[in-house]
């Protein structure tokens, strides 16, 4: 009980400026706890849907691999189906994975959504909280040019304790939200590592398919025709 109403003393003694440094903080969390669970949900769809393409791409089943990245909504399917629709048409690997780094460069900004803001926050907090304690300090002696002089060093120590509330609210949203956006922009980078990765990993197996000269498509076809 003594620890929460020390915090509330804390924040009222604060002022004004405490509450625009506590919304800034709550929308910056909010937006980190969305994040999270969205790259929690997009690892967990990525890492099933490869699990199950990989060995089909590894024996140089494409229409199955098309089949299945067409009826699947993760990142990774997302990436790979319109690699895997062009190996359909063509045969040059250049030509495959230009389309494939165009999706890339349109996914990386859908994955990455919202991040900076995070780090905007964090910064915009510890501002919020500088300007509250200057204003404070102005504040604190422009009181104190017109008390007694008794008065005066007891009101200049209690203003400026007040003042430095602000300051040390700021940094203690900041430092959360800055732990946070580096934790999520690691996730969101590893995220697009794994991408590359199988988007390599795609264009390998359709080299070794191609070099072959039998991929199972021209086997179908040879079947078909007899």
């Amino acid at each position: 009980m003594n620890l929460i109403n020390s915090v509330v003393n804390f924040f009222v003694e604060g002022g004004f400026w405490m509450y625009p440094i506590l919304t800034v903080g709550m929308i910056g969390l909010a937006i980190g706890i969305e994040r999270f669970i969205k790259y929690m949900l997009v690892e967990k769809a990525n890492r099933a849907m490869w699990n199950q393409l990989e060995p089909v791409l590894n024996e140089g089943n494409f229409d199955t691999a098309r089949e299945l990245t067409r009826n699947d909504h993760s990142t990774v399917s997302e990436l790979l189906s319109v690699g895997l629709e062009r190996q359909g048409t063509v045969r040059r690997r250049e030509d495959i994975e230009i389309v494939m780094e165009e999706e890339m460069m349109a996914l990386m900004p859908q994955i990455q959504k919202r991040l900076p803001y995070i780090a905007l926050f964090a910064n915009l907090s510890t501002l919020l909280g500088l300007l509250g304690t200057i204003v404070g300090l102005i504040q604190a002696f422009d009181a104190v040019a017109h008390a007694a002089p008794a008065e005066k060093a007891n009101l200049l120590s209690a203003s400026i304790a007040v003042a430095m509330n602000t300051t040390a609210f700021g940094l203690i949203v900041a430092i959360p939200l800055l732990i946070i956006n580096l934790f999520l922009t690691t996730k969101s980078g590893a995220i697009i590592d794994s991408l590359e990765i199988a988007s390599v990993k795609t264009l390998n197996a359709i080299s070794r398919a191609a070099s072959r000269g039998r991929p199972q498509e021209s086997n179908n076809a040879q079947e078909t025709q007899h």
